[in-house]
């Protein structure tokens, strides 16, 4: 299988075969704390096309939290998702155990945003700044109202989910927290509600 290289860099960023690359808010591309050259070179599209492509993603229930959500609960784990009481709203909770899951999307929450912001508009530079300081101001809140917070990135479950629920047992583990009993693998998982912590 033939792999298509970065012009600057020697790291695969996809595969010739697949027609599969790397999203541009991976930047795995770039050396570690190399900045991405150049400036903001305008949007192609129309301010009201824009604004309906971007009204179309997703905020909650994305394939990532699907991907942890279903693999926990097939271990047997029960739990919360979004609750509106708790600062963040994290994308999965274990309210007795005071564990807050957050699985976040790389450009949206801004994974390395530093080497990448001036590739944006100002408006969206800022939009995904203003994400930062929520995040941290959230996860500072939870941490100091003793709740354990694992924050997960998008790219991370994509290249190796198992790792990512790995931390999560670990984390559930040393708060006590055990799961009920497994799901037999032709179970089917209702997505549609998450299973509320007992």
């Amino acid at each position: 299988m033939a792999k298509v290289r970065s012009p600057n860099s020697d790291n695969v960023i996809g595969s010739a075969k697949t027609g599969k690359r790397k999203k541009a808010g991976h930047r795995s591309w770039l050396a570690r704390g190399q900045a991405a050259t150049g400036g903001h070179a305008g949007d192609i599209m129309s301010p009201e096309r824009r604004s309906a492509l971007m009204a179309r993603i997703r905020g909650k229930d994305t394939s990532p939290e699907r991907e942890i959500g279903k693999r926990l609960v097939a271990l047997g784990f029960k739990f919360e998702c979004h609750p509106k009481d708790i600062p963040g709203r994290p994308d999965i909770l274990f309210r007795r155990a005071k564990v807050a899951i957050f699985i976040d999307g790389d450009f949206w929450h801004g994974w390395r945003f530093p080497l990448w912001k001036k590739k944006l508009s100002e408006k969206w530079a800022q939009k995904i700044e203003s994400n930062r300081l929520r995040d941290r101001k959230n996860m500072r809140l939870l941490r100091r109202l003793e709740w354990r917070v694992v924050r997960i990135w998008e790219h991370q479950v994509e290249q190796d989910a198992s790792k990512c629920l790995e931390r999560v047992t670990r984390v559930l583990e040393s708060t006590g927290v055990a799961p009920r009993r497994p799901r037999l693998a032709n179970t089917r998982v209702n997505r549609e509600k998450c299973v509320q912590d007992a």
